[in-house]
Formats: structure tokens, C-alpha cells, sequence
């Protein structure tokens, strides 16, 4: 009689997992999760405040939207091509653009070099440091009459000037480069401070051993300037262009409030310094009321800003290329 033995090693039984306790697997849901509820309010907000707005409008644009009437049919993308054919519009463009090179252009440099100032030992540099930002904290309203004051044409200062120098009375408010330049003295006069500040935290980063071997090396105080601060100072500079575009382009207030007289909302008698965003206002609103094409201007607003933006980044960063191989060299 045969005896069959398994020799087979003896099954072990299988070890059992403890299940993790409650509050392992709370704080697992709290390492993976707890970073996107954090983040998750700006984003709602972003979404609410944001994005539906400009969705909703970009469906506006494309209705004949009356505030006045009860139907409002869609028109497709007629007011867009009712808008590229508009002169007033395009004229509102150009006001915009110019305002925005003669205000951002001397307003960047200026802050800078601002910034550089207050970067030094001064004594109460806390409060030279405030008080460049006291521009930016007063009303806006005040400043617009301040300004229109002194740009009057019969009793202004700024003519009173002129006319010790021998040049005739100018028109600020008539003239439509005379009328750029005032409001963008204005908006210089509001925003230098506040780029100053921005520049001064972004300089005040810069490792203090830079500039201490540059002046043992008898590097001058502009030529550290120019081959330490500005180049170190790029990501700034940058942000401070794309807001300063952002802004300048959606130029309202200021240049709303520099003409008077019922018809303010026009920029002058002939537009001589109507805005996108004045325009914008004119057609939505009153007295036209077309919410349609209003919101188109809004639309191209935003991709004027979008083109004029990137183009600058473009600009700075093909301008810090140049420096950087003219420096290796």
C-alpha cells in the first residue's frame, strides 16, 4: 500500500492589515486636499466676479441690447463689424495709446530712478518713503480739479509760465496733444510714487555683496545701476509694465474728470481726449444706451489690452537679451 505525502510548506495565514485609525485617514484627506480648499475661494470668487462677467458680456456683444427696449435679437458679430468701421472709435484708440506712451513711459523711468534715490542712506527715509505714496491716496477728484486749474486756459499757472518764457496761451482742454499731455502729467503726478515703492522692495532683495565688489572693482554709482539694479530688477519691471498697460489703456476717471461742462463723457468738443473706456461708457450708457455694442467695445478693450501687454513683455525681454550679450562680451 503506497503512502502519497504533500510536502508542501504549511499555507501561512495571510497577515491581516490594521485598518488606519480615523484620525490617520483625517489627516491624509488634510496633506492631499486641504491645499485646493484653501485656494478654492479666489477661484469662486475669480469665477463669479471674473469670468462670468466676461462671458456674460461677450454675450451681450453679440445682441442688439437696448437697456430701454424689452427684446433684445441677436445680431451675430454686427457690432464688431459696425465697430472696426467706426471713426469715433478709432480716434478713442489713438487718444488711448498716445495718453498711454507719453504717461507710462516717463512714469516707469521716473519711478525708477525715484526708487534708486530712496535706496540710499537717507536720513527719515521712512518718510520720504511715505510721503511719495501721499499722490497716490488723494482723491481723485481733487486731483482732477487741482489740475484743471492750473491747465486753465485764461488763468491757469502752467500758461502763466509759458507766458514768462514767451510762448503763447494753449488750450489744454481744445487741443487734442495739449490735452494728452496734461492728462498724462496728471496720472504721472498719481502713480510715480506707487511704482517707486514697488521698484525700492525689489531693490532693497539685491544682495548688498554685488554692489560692495563693484566698487572695489571702481565701478561707478550708474554704472552699478545699470549692470546690477536693472538687470536683477527685470521681473519687476515687467510686472509693473503689464500693470501700467492695464491701467493705462482703462484710463476713465481722470480724463472724465478734466473736461467739464455737460457733455464731459465726449473728451472735448471734438474728442480730443475721449478714451476706449469714455466711449465705451458713451455708447452702454447714456445717452445711447446700447448695451450691445458697448460690450463689444469692452471685448476689443480687452484684447487691445492683451496685444499692447504682450508686446511689451516682448520689448523687455529682447532689450534684457541685448544687455546681457553686450555685458558677456
Amino acid at each position: 500500500m503506497a503512502v502519497q505525502l504533500d510536502a508542501r510548506p504549511p499555507v501561512q495565514p495571510a497577515h491581516r492589515v490594521p485598518r488606519p485609525s480615523r484620525g490617520v485617514r483625517l489627516s491624509r484627506f488634510d496633506t492631499k486636499y486641504s491645499p485646493y480648499l484653501y485656494v478654492a475661494p479666489f477661484f469662486l470668487l475669480f469665477g463669479v466676479f471674473g469670468i462670468y462677467p466676461l462671458v456674460y458680456t461677450f454675450w451681450v456683444s453679440l445682441h442688439d441690447w437696448d437697456l430701454l427696449g424689452a427684446e433684445h435679437p441677436f445680431v451675430g458679430l454686427d457690432n464688431y463689424s459696425q465697430l472696426l468701421g467706426d471713426p469715433d472709435f478709432w480716434h478713442s484708440v489713438v487718444n488711448t495709446l498716445g495718453i498711454f506712451v507719453i504717461s507710462t513711459v516717463p512714469q516707469l523711468l521716473l519711478a525708477l530712478w525715484l526708487a534708486n534715490l530712496l535706496n540710499r542712506q537717507l536720513r527719515a527715509r521712512t518718510t520720504w518713503r511715505m510721503a511719495v505714496l501721499i499722490p497716490n491716496v488723494t482723491s481723485t477728484a481733487a486731483v482732477a480739479i487741482v489740475f484743471a486749474v492750473l491747465f486753465g486756459r485764461e488763468f491757469g499757472m502752467i500758461n502763466w509760465l509759458l507766458d514768462h518764457v514767451g510762448v503763447d496761451a494753449i488750450d489744454w482742454k481744445a487741443n487734442r496733444l495739449a490735452s494728452w499731455v496734461a492728462i498724462s502729467t496728471m496720472v504721472d503726478w498719481r502713480w510715480t510714487g506707487y511704482n517707486a515703492l514697488i521698484f525700492l522692495a525689489a531693490m532693497q532683495a539685491i544682495p548688498r555683496d554685488l554692489y560692495e565688489s563693484a566698487s572695489i572693482d571702481g565701478a561707478s554709482r550708474s554704472r552699478q545701476f545699470w549692470s546690477i539694479t536693472v538687470p536683477l530688477l527685470k521681473p519687476t519691471i515687467i510686472f509693473a509694465v503689464i500693470i501700467s498697460t492695464i491701467g493705462g489703456l482703462q484710463l476713465f476717471t481722470e480724463p472724465r474728470l478734466f473736461n467739464s461742462g455737460t457733455n464731459a463723457i465726449r473728451g472735448g468738443p471734438l474728442r480730443e481726449s475721449q478714451t476706449v473706456t469714455m466711449y465705451m461708457f458713451e455708447n452702454a450708457f447714456a445717452p445711447h444706451y446700447n448695451f450691445g455694442y458697448g460690450s463689444a467695445i469692452a471685448w476689443l478693450l480687452f484684447a487691445l489690452i492683451a496685444v499692447v501687454a504682450a508686446i511689451n513683455v516682448l520689448l523687455l525681454r529682447r532689450l534684457g537679451g541685448g544687455a546681457r550679450k553686450e555685458d558677456s562680451r
